[in-house]
């Protein structure tokens, strides 16, 4: 892709001008402006406020500083993508407890470049957590039938986690370096411990009145009088270490079957939770094919089911359809677009559900002629309401607290990777003498139901909103990217990606451009600070309910261009770092 550079401040529209002096411009004003020029790759466009990070030998870009530089020493000693990302997991496990971790899963695309020895591949791995046997109905409700809010803080909450088998199924099927060295820098980390910095040292001390109510968690995360440490001060971790010792030592069978079962077992059990070695043994990753599609002429492979890829592609599927890029972005067109279409992908969302016990239409709702069907709902003069999107059928067209990371490397090989605890430190547990916090997955099925896609039932594989994905030109990674979220991740994916394809802005300024977030039915639209007050009455004036929202995502991305590799860390979380090798 030809790289567009800006040759002088003149050749700036008058548009771009007022977006880095102002708000968003209203729609009366974006329809006079021609759309920016860019390639998605510039690295000098006067016109865009932020540029990417350069590197030539290979990029990571995390949300913790110290694990983006754990994986690019990985990179450096000649380690390939899988590598760097085994080592950034661990890492992280250790740097950002609060959704890095091995107590928790989630889901890696990845992509490997053709050898002498095999094929090129592009692979899914499910490694989310599973519901234990254990798992009834009724597990997580109170008296009255309700789900308990109580209980998502406590053992009784915890799936079977999945990170450490993920891990080790990518390594084993795509590393090139020994396992233990990938998880020796998390031990060093941990034992030798780090600077606390001042976002880690808010979000713990945000949380210590309840990690205190766990003796496992209190003694590994917080201070002997059960205050939270300070930022600058240093935070050692030797009972994780020791849990991470284990790992590197054992591997997957250490963590599922081995003396630390054991321990997680009985820590799980003492704490009234119903994980036992039986379920931990029985742990799988789920290794597939991506599902394909398309934005544009750009291949994306998605994360299929459990994740919500499915949701990214319908989207996306549905926006193809109309010209945004000659709309200009953030003008009010697109924005009640954008809206639109995740209206009617929130709605099919009640298709999307755990597995095996229940098969979604995954190539349904990514196809092509399911969205040709299902945008004949859309008006560019009002919004939809409940009562009008009737229920779609796929099945004829069938063949929050979270982090995540890109890495790419000279080889021409890919990872996006996105792993979580679900609330921000999990279930605030962690199993006597282990340091592991654990995850508060069971929260994510829908107690109370039967029957229905994530309705709980023993062994089950939740669902996710979670949807890493590697989008490709020439049949090589362009965009490796990804974000948490919760809620917020699908319509985080969708804008990132037109912002790079139809608006063609660096990644960079593709991430930090404000954000919008539509649900299903007559949900409010919700907007990031930086829309211009003419544009929230414009959508209200189309009958969107408007409201002001919290940041929305973290997306960690890469694009590479030729032998360059361009990252790009969203600030909207701190302590993010892209880092390339030079």
């Amino acid at each position: 892709m030809r790289i567009g550079l800006m040759k002088s401040a003149t050749a700036v529209s008058a548009a771009a001008l007022m977006l880095l002096s102002g708000p968003v411009l209203a729609q009366e004003a974006a329809a006079q402006v021609r759309p920016a020029t860019g390639s998605g790759g510039d690295i000098v466009n006067y016109g865009q406020i932020h540029s990417p990070v350069v590197g030539r030998g290979g990029m990571v870009v995390s949300q913790s500083d110290l694990a983006t530089r754990v994986g690019v020493e990985i990179l450096r000693q000649g380690g390939n993508a899988v590598d760097s990302a085994v080592a950034v997991a661990f890492a992280e496990a250790v740097t950002l407890p609060r959704a890095g971790n091995i107590g928790g899963s989630g889901y890696m695309v990845l992509h490997m470049a053709a050898t002498a020895e095999r094929p090129a591949q592009t692979v899914a791995i499910n490694y989310y957590g599973t519901a234990p046997a254990a798992t009834t109905p009724d597990l997580l409700l109170d008296d009255s039938g309700r789900f308990d809010r109580s209980k998502p803080s406590g053992f009784i909450n915890v799936s079977v986690p999945g990170t450490v088998m993920g891990m080790w199924e990518a390594h084993a099927r795509f590393g090139s370096m020994p396992w233990a060295d990938l998880v020796a820098p998390a031990v060093k980390l941990a034992e030798e411990g780090y600077v606390l910095s001042d976002g880690e040292a808010d979000a713990t001390a945000g949380r210590a009145r309840v990690l205190a109510t766990d003796p496992g968690a209190r003694e590994a995360y917080l201070k002997a009088d059960g205050t939270a440490y300070r930022a600058g001060e240093i935070f050692r971790q030797p009972l994780l270490a020791e849990s991470l010792r284990k790992v590197a030592r054992g591997g997957a069978d250490e963590f599922y079957k081995g003396e630390l079962a054991r321990q997680i077992v009985a820590g799980v059990q003492a704490g009234g939770g119903v994980i036992t070695m039986a379920d931990m043994a029985a742990y799988r990753a789920d290794v597939s094919e991506p599902i394909w599609g398309s934005y544009r002429d750009h291949r994306i492979a998605y994360m299929p089911p459990t994740a919500s890829g499915v949701s990214v592609a319908q989207a996306l599927n549905l926006l193809e359809h109309f010209d945004l890029r000659s709309m200009g972005w953030g003008s009010v067109d697109s924005l009640h677009l954008i809206s639109e279409a995740m209206k009617i992908t929130s709605s099919d969302r009640r298709l999307i559900g755990g597995a095996p016990q229940w098969t979604t239409p995954a190539h349904g709702l990514a196809s092509k002629e399911f969205a040709a069907e299902r945008v004949k709902l859309i008006s560019p003069d009002k919004t939809l309401k409940a009562a009008d999107i009737p229920e779609g059928n796929p099945y004829p067209y069938e063949s929050k607290d979270t982090t995540h990371y890109s890495v790419a490397d000279a080889f021409g090989n890919a990872v996006s990777n996105t792993y979580t605890l679900s609330n921000s430190y999990g279930a605030h547990v962690a199993p006597a003498g282990t340091g592991i916090l654990l995850n508060n997955h069971m929260d994510n099925f829908y107690w109370g139901s039967q029957g229905q896609p994530n309705s709980p039932a023993p062994g089950k594989r939740l669902g996710s909103t979670i949807t890493p994905m590697i989008v490709f030109e020439d049949d090589k990674p362009w965009l490796v990217t990804g974000t948490p979220g919760g809620g917020y991740i699908i319509a985080t994916m969708v804008q990132l990606i037109s912002n790079v394809i139809d608006h063609r802005l660096n990644v960079a300024e593709a991430a930090m451009r404000p954000r919008l977030n539509q649900g299903a039915g007559d949900s409010p639209l919700e907007l990031e600070g930086g829309f211009s007050p003419d544009v929230e009455r414009l959508l209200r004036e189309r009958g969107h309910t408007v409201r002001p929202s919290m940041t929305m995502g973290s997306t960690q991305s890469i694009m590479v261009e030729g032998d360059r590799f361009l990252g790009a860390a969203d600030t909207r979380r701190p302590d993010a770092l892209a880092l390339g090798v030079r």
